[in-house]
């Protein structure tokens, strides 16, 4: 009974970039998750113990781009999808968006997207 459980739009604040001015000022990124796992023992269960737990989804995320202060938003996706893939071990497949609004003035954001699958 696989299903699928995540995050849109989870904002964090971190220093991301290349350009001296972002490696200064924090801005926003907005972070798009989902998380493929079999649903049966969670829904047997109704315990969040046996379910991926989105505060910690969202919590590792953050952590990871604020501690790390990446360059690339590429970085921060690949990063953070072995991060969960880790931290969760249920977890079977990621999808991840990272977009950046304020990256290119004339564009609403700039973003990439990651999925990657355990192995």
């Amino acid at each position: 009974m696989t299903g699928t459980t995540g995050l849109k739009g989870l904002r964090v604040d971190c220093i991301i970039g290349i350009y001296e001015h972002e490696r200064v000022e924090e801005q926003a990124l907005l972070v798009d998750v989902e998380l493929d796992y079999d649903f049966a023992e969670p829904a047997a269960s109704d315990a969040i113990a046996d379910a991926v737990d989105y505060d910690r989804v969202a919590s590792g995320v953050a952590r990871l781009a604020r501690q790390r202060a990446f360059q690339l938003i590429e970085t921060l996706a690949e990063e953070a999808a072995r991060l969960l893939l880790a931290e969760f071990p249920q977890v079977q497949r990621v999808r991840l968006e990272v977009r950046k609004p304020a990256a290119v003035p004339s564009a609403s954001c700039s973003f990439v997207r990651v999925e990657r699958a355990r192995s």
